[in-house]
């Protein structure tokens, strides 16, 4: 097993070598190239730049001044990301890989995991203020993920320059409240195995620092929403939180995707333009009751969503673990009757069975 995993990383490593002297060397005859497209684009922009791979790096950091006003620009953004970073470093402690924290620029702003400060590799691109950006350092899953807005994964010679190629690196785009990009979350580690892998997790751990981002804001309300089967309280959530008066204040990338017209940037949005029900009734359910509970809400597309609408201070949603599915069935059963204001026939026929099931399901004789 060993050995044939060594052959697999030599022939992979085989392959990024003859891709890079087909890009970096100018032979176009080699097509296709055995590399992602945005791969081949961070190339040519490092040799439109005039970089060279043979150059050495000096992991500058920016100034005294702009390092700090880097921090306090982002202290949101560090202290929403904190817990992850705490949880990433113990789910990579034995991996040899830490995560990184940068700014929008690619400027370092935290780093947290394993980091071996004697190694000088590692101590060089986990300083706070040292400058990882496309420009300044070429290829990486830092510059690559800040350019193309998506996860990636680089190991070893998918790096620019000779100096970056003893790292492999995942790295995850971070989008704030109002769906602009505020920075990314790396994972690095150093002469290391492969682990391609690690391009999900950084993704979905990015995606619990953007649904931090937006419960730190100041709300009146927040809305959890996901489909109609899938109960919200999980980390795939859309997230929206409304003022006093129902205006939006932001959302996540997942609120974004279910309700497109929060993709419109800079745009004030008002709840009644997403939902096609008034929202006071959600403040006054919030206010009601301890424990929120989900509700159906209607969209003007004629869809519908499931919301958990919360005040600031509630407690978070409980995920079950796991829902028997005769419990689901069962509540499926006992809305129905409910909204049929108990006509068990009228309820049958919204579901599509007999009434003698419905009986037999409630165990009613």
């Amino acid at each position: 097993m060993g050995s044939s995993i060594a052959l697999a990383e030599r022939d992979r490593l085989a392959l990024i070598d003859s891709a890079r002297r087909a890009v970096l060397g100018g032979d176009e005859s080699r097509r296709p190239l055995p590399i992602e497209p945005w791969l081949e684009r961070s190339w040519r922009r490092c040799l439109a730049l005039g970089q060279r791979p043979e150059q050495r790096l000096a992991f500058d950091s920016v100034s005294a001044p702009a390092r700090a006003r880097v921090v306090e620009a982002n202290q949101s953004l560090i202290q929403a990301a904190r817990p992850v970073l705490e949880r990433l470093g113990e789910t990579l402690a034995s991996s040899r890989y830490f995560a990184v924290l940068t700014d929008r620029d690619g400027v370092v702003i935290d780093s947290h995991g394993p980091i071996d400060r004697a190694d000088r590799r590692a101590d060089l691109i986990t300083r706070i203020g040292v400058d990882l950006s496309e420009t300044a350092v070429g290829t990486t899953a830092i510059g690559a993920a800040l350019t193309e807005l998506q996860p990636v994964w680089l190991h070893r010679g998918e790096h620019f320059f000779a100096d970056t190629s003893v790292y492999s690196c995942a790295g995850a785009p971070l989008f704030g409240p109002d769906g602009r990009c505020v920075g990314m979350l790396d994972l690095t580690g150093i002469e290391t195995a492969e682990r391609p892998e690690l391009k999900h997790l950084a993704a979905q751990s990015a995606r619990s620092i953007e649904n931090a981002l937006v419960q730190r804001l100041p709300h009146a309300l927040l809305l959890r929403l996901n489909w109609p089967g899938r109960v919200p309280g999980g980390h795939d959530d859309g997230l929206v939180c409304l003022d006093a008066d129902g205006w939006v204040q932001g959302s996540n990338d997942a609120a974004r995707q279910m309700l497109p017209q929060l993709a419109l940037a800079g745009a004030a949005t008002h709840a009644g333009e997403l939902f096609a029900q008034r929202c006071e009734s959600w403040f006054d359910l919030a206010r009601r009751s301890a424990a929120a509970a989900p509700v159906e809400v209607a969209l003007w597309s004629g869809l519908r969503l499931q919301a958990v609408p919360q005040l600031p201070g509630q407690p978070p949603v409980a995920v079950p673990d796991k829902v028997p599915l005769r419990d689901v069935e069962i509540a499926l059963i006992r809305k129905a009757v409910a909204d049929a204001r108990g006509n068990v026939m009228k309820a049958a026929q919204s579901l599509g069975i007999s009434r003698a099931t419905v009986y037999r399901k409630l165990g009613k004789r």
